[in-house]
């Protein structure tokens, strides 16, 4: 057993683990409230989109001109710039492999966005196409989305993939967050009411009669879905920032309350120790009065 003095040491470095994680659970608790509200605001735009797409429907706007098939998908990959956030990349990467798994036959390119995403790409031996670790921070803009949304528009008009997936997490609650693949490119309209449908705008994509689209009902989807799937991407973001907060919340909230019990043990280690040597002790100085007597 170690001595009293390294259990004392011990018990004092657990306590200050407990105190650093439990500092790291309240900063990741700010931050995901954060983004939940940075997803609600975006509301707004998403519900005049939706409006403006149930006008367009049933025109064939949706539908894309076949392209020669290339064999190849890209992958956006989302996961986080820094570790101690669970199982939540880990998620994301089994869900990827799960993806690749499904299509033996496809070749997959990714761009990342997460330094644990470049890592995981690089690792597994996978082409890395670019990556955006260092552009989208904790607070993701709207500027930030759009430059990896933009990328990706311009990626696939360019005719080098058959689809675009998004790998990310996404928060169902503060305890519960899951991986989700969502196809991006070929755009249909069961993919955005999908998209729609989930941030609560609940639209019927009919065709009407009672407005005079100028200059056509394609101009007007060009000029719109490019701005629509720049929101994807946004909320696709928020959710895998409001995912990894929630995640290192739990996860540093467990490290905390291991601290914690760690500590409990520790101490009544310490004690019983302590209260060992004491007593060797008071056994010593009686032994040695008792000789000195004879």
């Amino acid at each position: 057993m170690a001595s009293w003095k390294e259990i004392k040491s011990r018990i004092k470095s657990v306590k200050n683990t407990g105190k650093i994680t439990k500092a790291m659970e309240l900063i990741s608790t700010v931050k995901m409230k954060k983004a939940q509200e940075s997803v609600q605001s975006s509301r707004p735009f998403a519900l005049e989109a939706s409006k403006i797409l149930g006008i367009l429907a049933g025109e064939g706007v949706f539908e894309s001109s076949p392209a020669e098939p290339t064999g190849t998908s890209l992958v956006v990959l989302v996961s986080s710039n820094k570790g101690l956030c669970g199982a939540y990349n880990i998620g994301a990467f089994k869900e990827t492999l799960a993806l690749i798994r499904r299509h033996p036959e496809t070749k997959f390119e990714f761009v990342t966005v997460g330094k644990r995403a470049r890592e995981f790409v690089l690792r597994t031996g996978n082409a890395l196409v670019a990556d955006f670790s260092d552009h989208v921070k904790d607070s993701v803009s709207v500027s930030d989305a759009r430059t990896v949304s933009r990328f990706v528009q311009s990626e696939y008009r360019s005719g080098k993939y058959d689809k675009v997936h998004m790998v990310y997490g996404h928060y169902v609650s503060a305890i519960t967050q899951k991986p989700v693949c969502r196809t991006f490119y070929p755009v249909s309209r069961e993919s955005v009411l999908d998209f729609l449908a989930e941030i609560g705008a609940n639209v019927q994509m009919e065709a009407s009669t009672q407005h005079e689209i100028e200059p056509s009902p394609t101009h007007v989807v060009t000029a719109t879905l490019p701005l629509i799937l720049d929101l994807m991407t946004f909320e696709h973001l928020l959710e895998a920032k409001a995912s990894e907060h929630a995640a290192r919340m739990v996860a540093m909230k467990n490290a905390k309350d291991s601290a914690h019990k760690k500590a409990s043990a520790l101490t009544l280690t310490y004690n019983k120790a302590r209260q060992s040597a004491i007593t060797k002790e008071i056994t010593e100085i009686v032994s040695g009065v008792e000789s000195m007597k004879e």
